[in-house]
C-alpha cells in the first residue's frame, strides 16, 4: 500500500522557517514524483511543488517561487519542503503525494490515499 507521512509543521511568525518532510513507502521511489500541496480553511486544495525523483525536474506554484525549495533523498525516500520567508496566507494543512509525473508546469495525477498533512499556521 502506498503511504506518505508528513511531518514537520507548527506555528511560526510571519518571515520564518520551517522544514516539511515526507516519509514515502509501498512504492519504487526513485521513479515516480512527489507534490506538496496545501488547504487553507474554506479553500479547494492547491498544488505547492513538486519534484520528479527520476529526473529532478520541479514545479513550484507562482506565489511560493523564490521561498520555498523542494528536494528529495532517495536513501531515505523522503521528501522535503524547506519553506522560508512564509507569510500568514501559507497557513494550511500541508499534505504530500505520489505523482506520476513533475516538471515545468506540470504537476501530475496523484496516486495512493491522501494522509493526515502537517498543519502549517502562520502568524501576523
Amino acid at each position: 500500500e502506498v503511504q506518505l507521512v508528513e511531518s514537520g509543521g507548527g506555528l511560526v511568525q510571519a518571515g520564518g522557517s520551517l522544514r516539511l518532510s515526507c516519509v514515502a513507502s509501498g512504492f519504487t521511489f526513485g521513479r515516480y514524483a512527489i507534490g506538496w500541496f496545501r488547504q487553507a480553511p474554506g479553500k479547494e486544495r492547491e498544488g505547492v511543488s513538486c519534484i520528479s525523483n527520476r529526473h529532478g525536474s520541479t514545479y513550484y506554484t507562482s506565489s511560493v517561487k523564490g521561498r520555498f525549495t523542494i528536494s528529495s533523498d532517495n536513501a531515505k525516500n523522503t521528501v522535503y519542503l524547506q519553506m522560508n520567508s512564509l507569510k500568514p496566507e501559507d497557513t494550511a494543512v500541508y499534505y504530500c503525494a505520489a505523482l506520476l509525473g513533475c516538471g515545468g508546469d506540470y504537476i501530475g495525477p496523484y496516486f495512493g490515499s491522501w494522509g493526515q498533512g502537517t498543519q502549517v499556521t502562520v502568524s501576523s
